[in-house]
């Protein structure tokens, strides 16, 4: 089955009101796959904008990095399972306990409501961090990519459905986790866009080859004059890149 490639591209509302949410929403959302809801944009309008993107007909995406006691994280998770949030995530390094006691409560909770379970997703590291930054300050003596595999086990271990992951090298996590565990890129910029604050970031077309099954953007678009011909650029490029794949197989 041919791949549609709005279905790999997630777009991150990084903004401050939900006026702006709400034009980037209807402007944009025949282009994306779903809408991710970060800190700025949620401590701005609150749960309202998850609301809003599914009365636009869209899919949410949480992305609040959860990180606390497993108690406080599972509840929070329920109350995103019956806000109908789509996928949400949390830190892997909040560990295996505060991981399985989410995932069951939010399985628990979406059984009850008799709604489909989110997606929950770990963050493996952050895509400011280099490796600099983990062996001199976090004090992981790991190459980052060895360390994101393992904590992508960690995560799979523990029932989460895939990770957030800048890794170069996702063939590794796909191998030891399974073809089904879903990786996020998280940080996606076209050679045409600046990286912004990010440190270990690659192209969307790059992302596809690679093997992520999805791809985050922010800025390259919504800062875009133009932004839906900046999202049907990024698209043209993940299309490109998936004829390319398909011609090689036939090689």
């Amino acid at each position: 089955m041919k791949k549609n490639p709005k279905d790999y591209l997630i777009l991150a509302l990084d903004v401050d009101t939900m006026d702006e949410a709400k034009t980037l929403v209807r402007e944009l959302k025949d282009y994306v796959a779903e809408f991710k809801v970060g800190l700025q944009l949620y401590t701005s309008v609150g749960p309202d904008v998850f609301k809003m993107i599914h009365d636009e007909g869209s899919r949410v995406f949480f992305d609040g990095k959860f990180h606390d006691i497993p108690n406080t994280v599972a509840k929070a998770g329920a109350n995103l399972v019956q806000k109908g949030v789509n996928i949400f995530t949390v830190h892997i390094k909040g560990g295996s306990k505060m991981i399985s006691t989410t995932v069951k409560l939010a399985r628990e909770t979406a059984k009850r409501l008799e709604v489909e379970r989110p997606k929950i997703l770990g963050v493996s590291i952050l895509t400011s961090f280099g490796q600099r930054t983990l062996t001199e300050e976090i004090k992981v003596n790991l190459n980052i990519d060895d360390y994101a595999l393992e904590l992508s086990k960690i995560a799979k271990d523990s029932g989460l459905d895939g990770v957030l992951s800048a890794s170069s090298d996702v063939a590794s996590i796909k191998q030891a986790c399974g073809e089904d565990f879903i990786c996020i890129c998280p940080a996606a910029r076209p050679t045409w866009s600046v990286v912004n604050d990010q440190v270990r970031v690659i192209t969307p077309g790059n992302a596809v080859k690679a093997g992520f099954d999805r791809i985050i953007i922010g800025r390259p678009i919504t800062s875009s004059p133009d932004k839906a011909q900046a999202a049907q650029l990024i698209l043209d490029e993940i299309e490109a890149s998936l004829l390319m794949q398909d011609e090689e197989r036939f090689i």
